[in-house]
């Protein structure tokens, strides 16, 4: 078997593990009791952060496939990207099942009055058809051109996830901060690769010179 094949196959299932580890320990932590007096807060914390973190993990993927040159590495791009789906996910249902028990009116109020909570609805919903799009199926149905262009709102997911981020914790923004910094260098990256690839790409081809007879 080649090569790259045994990379692949040894690294989904560490991967698949990884990635589910954050919410393995979480659970732990719930049945021995070693979550805070406040465990809502500690589960919402803790997968937000997790969302936060596959989100820009998804976008370290391209980069770091152009800088190593491992083509491989981009088929992880789309598990991790649902990793992060599937995190925001359990941070979503967190706030309106355990935090607020299905109470749509107060769920409607904090989205319209809370501008941090109305932010990382906002990216979370930009979140589902980026899922129910990811697999290559729906590429092939789409068009290229079409599913690159709505897969582009990871960008603006990403910059919510971000803000929400930095609004809910108002006073210590260390670390939103720090996330908002690998995001600007993530999107500063792929500007440069853009402007550099349009110009080798216009670039005139120089005419043959006329041998002289």
């Amino acid at each position: 078997m080649p090569k790259k094949q045994w990379e692949i196959r040894i690294l989904k299932p560490l991967v698949v593990l990884l990635a589910l580890l954050p919410v393995g320990l979480l659970v732990w932590r719930g049945l021995a009791g070693e979550l805070s007096a406040n465990p809502i807060k500690d589960i919402t914390e803790e997968t937000g952060i997790w969302t936060l973190r596959f989100i820009v993990l998804t976008l370290t993927i391209t980069p770091l496939r152009k800088i190593s040159g491992w083509a491989p590495l981009v088929r992880f791009r789309r598990m991790i990207g649902l990793y992060a789906f599937f995190y925001g996910s359990l941070h979503f249902v967190t706030y309106i099942y355990l935090d607020q028990y299905f109470a749509f009116d107060e769920i409607l109020r904090d989205v319209i009055k809370r501008p941090f909570i109305t932010v990382g609805f906002a990216a979370f919903v930009m979140m589902i058809p980026l899922a129910l799009t990811s697999r290559n199926i729906v590429a092939k149905w789409m068009g290229g051109k079409k599913w690159r262009l709505l897969h582009r709102l990871v960008y603006f997911t990403a910059l919510g996830g971000v803000i929400h981020y930095l609004w809910l914790v108002k006073a210590d923004t260390q670390r939103p901060l720090m996330y908002g910094g690998v995001l600007a260098l993530l999107l500063g990256y792929r500007l440069w690769d853009y402007f550099r690839l349009r110009r080798v790409t216009e670039k005139p081809i120089p005419q043959a010179k006329a041998n002289p007879v």
